[in-house]
């Protein structure tokens, strides 16, 4: 998601001066919802009672769309340079924070393996 997010940025960015180029935002948190059944009752289906269809293993797809919200300037763009390096900014705290807590997670899950570091 993050480097998706990253490329959709970087693509606004590098059109900031193409003539009726409209920014890309992209939307991934509502598709999540909707995978998890956030917000709606999961209802039993299929032909067994009480058997739940899930769908928490199917992928989920970020949608990529026009953000509505840009400020067309005379030649049609919709790109506010600075706004986008903000939101690539952002992007890279956001993508190193969670490196660095799947790191620190693999490091314990590592540690436990080896029976808390101890050679028995």
């Amino acid at each position: 998601m993050r480097l998706l997010n990253q490329n959709v940025i970087s693509a606004n960015i590098a059109n900031a001066d193409t003539p009726g180029y409209k920014t890309k935002a992209v939307e991934f948190e509502s598709a999540l919802r909707d995978a998890l059944g956030v917000g709606r009752a999961v209802k039993p289906q299929g032909v067994e009672p009480g058997h739940i269809v899930h769908s928490a293993t199917d992928p989920v797809q970020p949608e990529i769309y026009d953000d509505p919200n840009g400020v067309e300037s005379l030649d049609g763009n919709t790109v506010d340079r600075s706004a986008e390096m903000a939101k690539l900014a952002e992007n890279q705290l956001l993508y190193d924070a969670a490196a660095e807590m799947l790191k620190r997670k693999l490091g314990m899950l590592k540690y436990s393996i080896t029976e808390g570091g101890g050679n028995r």
